[in-house]
């Protein structure tokens, strides 16, 4: 799984700098089915993809709406709720993973996972808790808090939603040990990084929460009331220093998980580059829209991490 990862951070990567190149910018005037407007159309999703120049016909018939974010996260709930109930029952019950399930893990991982004395085995179950606690939480933002206005994704874009909680999902079994697989020594460790990683994923998601809900209280009255579905420019928490400072929290939570296995999960870590290439992409063109909209945009904002970038 790490290769797979390594490839994906290494895609959004080459997508950040190649948003540099003049050629792979969309001339303005009419528009054209060309490399770059296919590039960019791949790249945008929501508010910066309509709000670039105009789009060719062939490309809008691979549009489906931006609020169908919340397939993901129920997807998610689904999904990585089934491996945790996989772990949990491994634990408690000293169950081993199926058969069938271990064999396709050691084709997935190359190898087999080491024995561990239960730091390892405690990490992993709370990463994969807080990835099912944190789309839990997406989840009723999307239905419950956010204001989706006629914005749309690429249907590849969507596709690839759908995916990427279960190969979370699967590498989350992948750094499963040997021992805990097989039903046996279920022991679980408690280190100082797991506390640490805890309360930083707290930390983030608060925070994330929080700019979630200024973002659809631009479009609410007092009351809650949906009144507009404009875009306007967000004040309050991390918004102050950043355009997308819920891109950076989520950032954040991953790290959160890199901590909670110890900082020397590498596969983790590959996990963690590409969520920082990926919302760096978005944050990039979130960031060249409020520019070019708002001529009073704060200038002193970042794109993404605060004070650097």
């Amino acid at each position: 799984m790490a290769e797979l990862w390594l490839v994906l951070a290494a895609s959004f990567l080459a997508a950040l700098l190649a948003l540099r190149l003049p050629r792979l910018k969309t001339p303005p005037g009419r528009p054209s089915l060309s490399l770059a407007a296919v590039f960019q159309d791949l790249l945008r999703y929501g508010k910066t993809k309509s709000g670039c120049q105009p789009r060719p016909p062939q490309l809008q018939v691979f549009d489906v709406p931006k609020r169908w974010f919340y397939h993901f996260y129920v997807v998610s709930v689904i999904w990585n709720g089934s491996v945790l109930l996989l772990l949990l029952q491994s634990h408690l019950l000293s169950r081993p993973f199926p058969i069938w399930l271990q064999d396709f893990l050691s084709i997935l991982d190359g190898v087999s996972q080491d024995q561990d004395g239960g730091d390892e085995s405690l990490s992993v179950f709370l990463v994969c808790l807080f990835v099912w606690l944190n789309s839990c939480r997406r989840l009723k933002e999307c239905l419950h808090i956010s204001v989706f206005s006629g914005g749309v994704i690429h249907i590849v874009q969507y596709c690839f939603g759908l995916c990427y909680y279960v190969l979370l999902g699967l590498t989350l079994l992948c750094q499963v040990p040997t021992n805990v697989r097989e039903g046996k020594d279920h022991r679980l460790t408690v280190c100082w990084y797991h506390v640490l990683g805890v309360l930083m994923f707290i930390w983030a998601s608060v925070h994330q929460h929080r700019c979630h809900v200024i973002l659809a209280n631009l479009r609410k009255n007092k009351s809650g009331k949906v009144l507009n579905l404009d875009h306007s420019i967000p004040f309050g928490d991390w918004f102050e220093f950043v355009s997308c400072p819920h891109y950076f929290a989520e950032l954040l939570i991953y790290l959160s998980m890199a901590v909670m296995f110890g900082f020397n999960n590498l596969t983790w870590w590959l996990v963690v580059t590409y969520v920082f290439f990926s919302q760096a992409v978005s944050a990039v063109l979130c960031h060249e829209y409020y520019l070019s909209n708002f001529k009073q945009y704060p200038k002193c904002r970042k794109a993404y991490v605060p004070f650097l970038f």
